[in-house]
Order: structure tokens, then C-alpha cells, then sequence
């Protein structure tokens, strides 16, 4: 039966790996798959494999069976059936709904895109988000980043205790007898993790010079008396949503400008944190973390092809992605209600160190909801 829609809209991804995908179908389904968006329902087109799963598990409308579309499409198109493909099924699915309109999301397969052209149709990509209620949490999803983030503090304290634990011989960290390097550190950290039920990857656990490059994971020995940064950014197994919280700790005696420096993290983070609510814009959040560090003296510029001081956003969308929108950065629009942020302002300078703290807040009228939950203590002698 033929439906009065105007606009059809295609995805094509395996939700393990999209997160517009799992949003949409809510099961985890490994090899990428055709769903279909009407104005009114949702479809997804599976092979028999995923059929009786993803039928019973997922929030489809319809789920309708590769095999039995692939025939329809040869019947309509009046084709082989050895010659129906992706491209195919989406030029049956545009006339079987009366489709004058065509959406389809900026990472889309361009070979399938390419098809659609072939076929005489018009494709507008939607730039941005695909689904933009995303970027508005729900309860329930508030609730499942809170367990990401609790599997990040899980991991943290890991670290922690490792340091804690450890002892100082001359430049070294020794944990139970041998040197303690960031690989080390952080294979205890995601271990902690998946005993928590999230996957960790690419967990950050970088030490001196290194950590003074924000997205460096770290390599080699730890040193006592040096700034580490333990970055922790999970993802739980069950539900595909996102932890992400970072600590700073040292292993020893601070330096007077090591303190200082985590001092006015600190104060930044406090002042971004106060600024959240309905109806600020994320940029005024990130002018107001950058402001505590120019009124403490601390500059941001570039030196000798390196950039230094606070050199990053104050925050990012966290969900499904561990980066999404909104953004927390200069020129940033309007937070709203149920918006889920970092606020991880930091600073990095190769001579004193480095240092980032980040905790995660859901936006409300009046101010925020805290889903990240663990001290700030970091010199451990």
C-alpha cells in the first residue's frame, strides 16, 4: 500500500558502529542494514540472520525481510534479482512511498548515493545532525550516561590506587616491582572498566611533556613529580551510551606552579559549571572558563609551533558518541533543557605540565544535573 509521504529518508549502517543507527533501532546489529523513514514509521530491511532479533528487540514500525524486498525490487524494477542491491532496494522503497523528497545523513555510502542519482532522483544530505532530538537526553538516557560515567570513575580510582600503591625509586614509579608506564596504567584502567560492564578505548593516561598534547594517550615510563592525566571515556556494553570524565594526579611533591596550574583548573571549571542553564549559550560557558585563566596570569598562544595554555573547547555533546553536539565553544549556540555536556577546561604547558578536569552535566531550566560523580584530590605522595 502506497503511503501520502512526501519525504523518505534512508540510512545505511551496521548499529554497532552508528550511533544514528542505534538511536534509531535501539539493538546492536554488527553489518550495515537499509532503514527506511517515512513521516510516519520506521522500517528496517534485515537479512533472515538478523530477522527474529531484530523484530523482537528493536523500536522499527516494520521489520522486513531482506530476501522477501530483494524480490519485490526485481519484480518492480524489473531486473534480475542477482542485480538488486542496496541501491536498488532504496529506488523501490522511493516509489513504493510516492517519495518526492530524499534525506539522507553526511556519512552516507557515496556509491549508494550515486545509484539514487543514476536513477533520476534529487538527494538533499542533512548536514548536522540527522536526528537532532539526540542532543536532548531523555530520563532514561540521563540515567545510561550516568553509568558511563560511573564506569569512568571505576577506572579512575584504578589509577588511583595504582599510585597510590606505587613507591618512588630515583625517576621511576615502581608498582608491584616494576616501572610503571602508561601502557601499564592503562590496561588496568580499561580492565577496570570491563569489569564494570564498558568497553574503554583509547583511554588517555599521559604523563610530563606528553600530556601537554591533549588527545595523546600516553607512552612509556610515568615519572614521579610529573602531572598524569587519566582521560576515561567508556562505552557501556548494554546500552552503547558514554561515560567521560578525566582526573589529574601526581605521584610525589608539586611544585609551586604545578599547584597553581591545577588550581585555576579548578576555579575554571567551577565558573563554566556555574554558567550552565536553559538558555545560556555554550559560548558564554567557554568565555567564562577562558576568563579565569587570562585573570590568573595564565596565557594561551602559540610557541615554537606548539600551542600552549588552554587550547581546547570547554565541553562537548556526550551520548552515543563520546563527541556530539552541542558544542561548549566559542561562538557555541543555546544549551537547552536535557542537554548532556562535559565541561573539562585545561591547561598545558611543556615547562610545568599538564592538567584537565572533567565532569558531565544534563541541562535544566535552572541550572544543571551532575552524572559524574568522584573527589578531585590529586597529589599522592
Amino acid at each position: 500500500m502506497k503511503s501520502k509521504s512526501s519525504t523518505i529518508r534512508f540510512l545505511y549502517a551496521a548499529s554497532d558502529t552508528s550511533a544514528d543507527a542505534l538511536y534509531l533501532s535501539g539493538v546492536f546489529v554488527p553489518d550495515p542494514f537499509l532503514a527506511v523513514i517515512t513521516q510516519k514509521k520506521s522500517y528496517a530491511v534485515v537479512s533472515q540472520l538478523e530477522y527474529s532479533r531484530v523484530s523482537k528487540q528493536s523500536k522499527f514500525d516494520e521489520v522486513m525481510l531482506l530476501e522477501t524486498i530483494r524480490k519485490k525490487t526485481a519484480e518492480n524494477l524489473q531486473i534480475s534479482i542477482c542485480k538488486v542491491g542496496v541501491g536498488e532496494l532504496m529506488v523501490y522503497f522511493v516509489q513504493r512511498y510516492a517519495a518526492k523528497k530524499i534525506e539522507v545523513p553526511s556519512d552516507f555510502p557515496a556509491a549508494y548515493y550515486a545509484k539514487l542519482l543514476k536513477a533520476g532522483y534529487h538527494i538533499d544530505i542533512v548536514e548536522g545532525a540527522f536526528f537532532p532530538k539526540r542532543s536532548r537526553k531523555t530520563d532514561t538516557e540521563a540515567r545510561m550516561i550516568k553509568q558511563g560515567n560511573a564506569a569512568s570513575a571505576v577506572g579512575i580510582r584504578a589509577a588511583e590506587a595504582v599510585l597510590r600503591t606505587a613507591t618512588i625509586d630515583g625517576d621511576r614509579i615502581i608498582y608491584e616491582g616494576d616501572a610503571l608506564t602508561s601502557e601499564r596504567l592503562r590496561n588496568i584502567i580499561d580492565q577496570a572498566c570491563l569489569n564494570k560492564g564498558a568497553t574503554a578505548s583509547n583511554t588517555i593516561a599521559a604523563g610530563g611533556r606528553q600530556a601537554c598534547d591533549p588527545h595523546e594517550a600516553g607512552r612509556g615510563l610515568l615519572r614521579p613529580n610529573e602531572l598524569i592525566i587519566v582521560d576515561v571515556f567508556p562505552r557501556i556494553q548494554k546500552t552503547g551510551y558514554h561515560g567521560d570524565m578525566t582526573r589529574t594526579f601526581l605521584k610525589g611533591r608539586a611544585t609551586p606552579a604545578q599547584r597553581a596550574l591545577v588550581k585555576a583548573v579548578q576555579a575554571s571549571q567551577r565558573a563554566a559549571m556555574e554558567m550552565v542553564r536553559a538558555g545560556v549559550k555554550g559560548g558564554a560557558v567557554h568565555a567564562t572558563a577562558e576568563s579565569v585563566f587570562k585573570n590568573q596570569g595564565f596565557v594561551s598562544e602559540r610557541r615554537n609551533g606548539d600551542f600552549v595554555g588552554f587550547v581546547h573547547s570547554t565541553g562537548h555533546g556526550l551520548g552515543l558518541e563520546v563527541h556530539e553536539a552541542p558544542s561548549v565553544s566559542k561562538g557555541a549556540p543555546i544549551l537547552k533543557v536535557g542537554h548532556v555536556i562535559t565541561i573539562e577546561p585545561g591547561l598545558y604547558y611543556p615547562e610545568i605540565g599538564a592538567c584537565r578536569i572533567e565532569d558531565v552535566v544534563r541541562v535544566t531550566k535552572d541550572g544543571y544535573e551532575k552524572l559524574s560523580n568522584l573527589h578531585y584530590r590529586w597529589e599522592i605522595r
